[in-house]
């Protein structure tokens, strides 16, 4: 789908990948619905981007969601594509893993997302098609320890985006899921770490990584050339396909 004139949500579109998304998406032609928790963040953006329109809302509850969607078409007349792309981590041992963490986490991540597919769909029908883009994690690929619960939760929301390709396929209608790498944003920095205070989470080092992080801009490059293609999958890298691998 080419972008240009499309009406787009993203989520979280007040810092990090999403703010990258929403600012390539500007520069292609779409107008773009910022959508996140911080209202003074998206109103500076939307100052920024060119008839774009900032929308308070917390993806993690059903209401606003659908209050969000709502208020979008009746503001541009139509929804061509939607980025689900909203997230916080969470670092916990299996043993560790606190219910209430992980109930946010399927909320953010399986709940919030499903319902914002349904409420767009019969949209993105009506306008003869349309693409969403579900941003998972490359963690979703592997198993690694301390990381279970945000990972399981990542690999269902691949699992459900890629049946919803299927099943959206005849109404023209593409589902993206998109894998990122480790990515140089405040994603580390906000996650939730089983211990530690929520409001000091210690920052994380780079070092360690096979691979030298990514910037939001090279993911957001890479995500608006899946919406362009249609591609089921988008891998960052080749070396993160597990197609390539056992190719």
């Amino acid at each position: 789908m080419d972008v240009r004139d499309r009406v787009a949500i993203v989520t979280g579109a007040s810092s990090g990948i999403g703010l990258a998304i929403a600012r390539l998406l500007s520069t292609k032609g779409a107008r773009v619905a910022l959508v996140a928790r911080s209202q003074e963040k998206l109103r500076a953006l939307a100052a920024e981007l060119p008839g774009s329109l900032a929308i308070t809302c917390d993806v993690t509850r059903k209401d606003e969601i659908r209050a969000m969607v709502r208020q979008v078409e009746a503001h541009f007349g139509r929804i061509d594509i939607l980025v689900n792309n909203a997230g916080q981590g969470y670092d916990a041992s299996i043993e560790d893993t606190d219910i209430g963490h992980l109930q946010r986490l399927f909320d953010l991540y399986l709940a919030g997302l499903i319902v914002a597919m349904t409420e767009v769909i019969p949209v993105m029908r009506r306008m003869g098609g349309g693409a969403i883009v579900n941003v998972s994690s490359g963690t979703a690929l592997m198993h690694l320890p301390g990381m279970g619960a945000y990972s399981a939760v990542k690999a269902a929301l691949a699992h459900v985006s890629l049946t919803a390709r299927e099943e959206l396929k005849d109404d023209r209608i593409t589902v993206t899921v998109v894998y990122p790498y480790v990515t140089l944003t405040d994603f580390e920095r906000n996650t939730i770490k089983a211990g530690a205070d929520e409001d000091e989470q210690p920052e994380g080092s780079y070092d360690h990584l096979p691979h030298p992080p990514d910037t939001p801009e090279f993911v957001a490059d890479r995500i608006v050339s899946g919406i362009d293609s249609g591609e089921a999958e988008v891998f960052p890298h080749a070396w993160m396909d597990p197609h390539e691998q056992r190719a």
